[in-house]
């Protein structure tokens, strides 16, 4: 793996409003495809890419949550996007303790008799080692470009606030580093009241992990509130709807949710209050069915642009003469 990051903008004046990166999670679900976002140009992965590209400085990967990129994979994506653009990757579920079908590993790396799903007590010691490096070197390209912005890591809706797990946290940051991780957390204890909320984001500042706050539905044990605060010199928001479906095992009846103009609104001021605390806010809409993350996205960047430095969309490169379109994933 590449042992070095990005230089990573210090934190400015207190007061001051931070970058603000507005994009979606994934470029290629199958709904947004059907939805006629893409010109009829946009066809092939590369265009698709390139597009998006030029609408967006950031996105987020995803499809890594379900299985490991390939580095050729990732260098395809390196190349197809502009100097300056950001993908922040999901963590590969096997490495975040979620349930893993064992199609999802290399071949190799496979136990002889697995269930339906693996989890890290499955693998042999070595095997595991092994989804880690081959994991994180994948990400190569990425850093290699300047590219790669966090690795989100989003922990299950049973990974709860005790101190095996904060290890289990510290111990993925020091796996990652020099790269830089981001954490979701999925269950309601961690801010379940003042002194937990506190007690979760402490513990985050302590080990300088930028803190993944939500916009989700309430009510349930993965509800996390809205609570917005910086604790690194990045801070990560994600709006994930507030689907009436939200329990749904149907991935666009769980995220089928389109923000208002008024909700959005709504969050300017919040946005733009988290941003002077930090150097860097990532704003993601993972509200991932048909156009409605894109056009959410669209909508939120004149919100805020007036009163803080929206990093505007990048001229994405024009296509090479001669190109032909690819197979490659994504």
């Amino acid at each position: 793996m590449i042992d070095r990051l990005p230089a990573t903008p210090e934190r400015g004046p207190l007061g001051s409003v931070g970058d603000i990166l507005v994009g979606t999670a994934s470029w290629t679900d199958k709904t947004l495809l059907e939805s006629g976002w893409y010109p009829a140009s946009a066809d092939t992965p590369q265009a698709r890419l390139e597009f998006y590209a030029g609408q967006f400085p950031l996105v987020e990967v995803d499809s890594t949550y379900y299985a490991p990129p390939s580095e050729r994979t990732t260098a395809l994506w390196a190349q197809r996007t502009p100097p300056g653009f950001t993908f922040n990757i999901k963590a590969f579920s096997l490495l975040t303790g979620h349930p893993t079908k064992p199609s999802a590993l290399p071949k190799d790396l496979r136990p002889e008799e697995a269930g339906k799903n693996l989890y890290p007590k499955d693998l042999p010691a070595q095997a595991y080692e092994d989804v880690w490096s081959r994991f994180l070197s994948a990400l190569d390209p990425l850093v290699e470009t300047g590219k790669l912005g966090v690795i989100l890591f989003q922990f299950p809706p049973w990974f709860t606030i005790r101190r095996s797990n904060k290890q289990y946290v510290q111990e993925v940051a020091k796996r990652c580093s020099p790269l830089r991780v981001a954490v979701e957390f999925r269950h309601e204890s961690w801010f379940d009241g003042e002194d937990n909320t506190e007690e979760t984001l402490e513990f985050l500042r302590r080990n300088n992990l930028p803190y993944v706050a939500v916009d989700m539905p309430q009510g349930h044990k993965s509800s996390i509130p809205p609570v917005l605060a910086a604790t690194a010199d990045l801070a990560v928001v994600r709006f994930h709807g507030h689907s009436e479906k939200w329990t749904s095992k149907d991935i666009y009846e769980k995220f089928g949710y389109r923000y208002s103009t008024k909700e959005l609104e709504g969050w300017a001021p919040k946005l733009l209050d988290l941003a002077s605390q930090a150097s860097q806010v990532n704003v993601l809409m993972n509200n991932c069915y048909s156009d409605y993350a894109q056009r959410n996205a669209a909508s939120t960047c004149p919100t805020v642009a007036a009163a803080a430095p929206i990093r505007p969309p990048i001229p994405a490169p024009a296509m090479r003469s001669g190109s032909s379109p690819t197979t490659a994933p994504m």
